[in-house]
């Protein structure tokens, strides 16, 4: 019995620690600092190889910092990533749609895009609540794990011009999480 007992919990720490360990990876995770605090989005190479490695060498070259959340919708989402802050802009290098079966809920990280599917390109938004529309529409990316509290803070838009939001929130840098340890 004891030796059950043993087994068991060796196999319950170790997929415990392996679980950890993964999650914990410092190359994989985001901080964005908004005026209401620091947000830390869980990036998903494993479903979308394209998209994080985009989004990584974006943030390296502190493309996102100081840009707005041009596109607030309360209940729906937050867009922002547009470095003309109209929703038209980008970095110009477009990525090849990544579709999963990863569900839109609140706190997951799409990549925005026009109607072309492989229209992606520094753009994205944070989902608020479930939106299960966009299942398999948009690339998820990310997650945040920690912070969706002060995301929900950012100031809304006018839902009767499609959320657009007048002296919008700016993210005011965007860092991955090994790079600030470093």
């Amino acid at each position: 019995m004891k030796r059950k007992f043993a087994l068991l919990f060796l196999v319950f720490f170790s997929i415990s620690w392996i679980s950890k360990a993964i999650a914990l990876d410092p190359n994989n995770k985001l901080r964005m600092d908004l005026k209401y605090g620091p947000v830390v989005i869980e990036m998903l190479p494993k479903i979308a190889p394209l998209h994080v490695k985009r989004i990584k060498e974006l943030v390296r070259q502190k493309f996102y910092d100081g840009l707005v959340f041009h596109r607030v919708i309360d209940g729906f989402m937050a867009q922002g990533g547009d470095p003309e802050g109209s929703g038209r802009g980008g970095s110009g290098k477009n990525i090849p749609a990544e579709f999963s079966g990863e569900p839109h809920v609140r706190g997951v990280v799409s990549m925005a895009r026009s109607s072309d599917p492989d229209s992606g390109d520094s753009q994205f938004f944070i989902v608020f609540k479930p939106a299960p529309w966009l299942d398999g529409k948009y690339s998820v990316w990310g997650r945040v794990v920690k912070g969706m509290e002060n995301v929900d803070q950012l100031k809304k838009g006018d839902t009767s011009n499609g959320g657009i939001v007048t002296n919008p929130d700016k993210i005011i840098r965007m860092r991955i999480v090994s790079d600030i340890t470093q």
